[in-house]
């Protein structure tokens, strides 16, 4: 079912990857265009600065390919928080040391050049997206790392497998941004693609909102746009 209208005191939270900017071979590749800035731009106007990104790269990254954004990034699945540019908060409980993860994906993933290891301030992703064939090894390899960290839990992904702090998600993020301003009192809209998405589009929808699944899947929103491109247009349609 196609969204409704953007109301302009709604509380709209967006996901990056495969919703704002089509996903790219890797992490580092993906294109923002002048276009995707300038709609940010003037939704953070029109909703009155209640506009939030809601990622699973962590924050650093998010800022670095969105500089100029204004609003509030939420990054590495909820583990971190930044209120404004330049500012970066944890919202986990998790005390680790993320080196030697990160040494031992590096490791596990030496042999197969075509998996990608991605690191995180908090966690570690390893993506196979130029080798579906090596699925389970991936799998295998980080249910091994998670098995070595209790502390951590497994987050698959799309042609990924992540690693990341207990106790915080996409769908925490979002309910700790709604107690603050502006977002407080508003109605929440929530858009992504992946199964990483699914605990806040349901967030969402138990707040009175709604939620837009971008793509093909099953999902518990209760609307659906085709891709990147259709959001963006959904989005612009709100500006005219």
């Amino acid at each position: 079912m196609t969204p409704p209208p953007l109301a302009p005191d709604a509380a709209l939270f967006l996901d990056f990857d495969g919703c704002l900017v089509d996903i790219a071979p890797r992490p580092d590749a993906v294109v923002v265009t002048q276009a995707l800035r300038d709609r940010l731009a003037a939704l953070y106007r029109r909703q009155g600065g209640a506009v939030a990104l809601i990622s699973g790269r962590d924050v650093a990254d998010l800022r670095g390919h969105m500089d100029g954004f204004e609003g509030i990034v939420a990054g590495s699945h909820g583990a971190e928080l930044s209120l404004r540019p330049g500012r970066i908060q944890t919202l986990h409980r998790v005390d680790f040391d993320a080196g030697p993860l990160h040494a031992a994906a590096h490791a596990a993933a030496a042999p197969h050049p075509a998996l990608l290891v991605e690191e995180k301030p908090h966690g570690v992703a390893l993506h196979y997206r130029d080798a579906p064939d090596l699925r389970a090894f991936v799998e295998g390899v980080m249910q091994d790392l998670a098995d070595r960290n209790p502390h951590l839990v497994l987050q698959p992904a799309k042609m990924a497998v992540e690693l990341r702090p207990g106790g915080v998600g996409k769908d925490s993020a979002l309910a700790h941004l709604m107690t603050l301003e502006p977002f407080a009192g508003r109605v929440p809209v929530f858009a992504g693609d992946d199964t990483t998405d699914e605990p806040a589009m349901a967030e969402a929808q138990a707040r009175g909102g709604f939620a837009i699944k971008i793509g093909d899947g099953p999902t518990t929103a209760h609307h659906r746009l085709s891709d990147p491109a259709a959001l963006a247009a959904w989005l612009d349609a709100s500006l005219n």
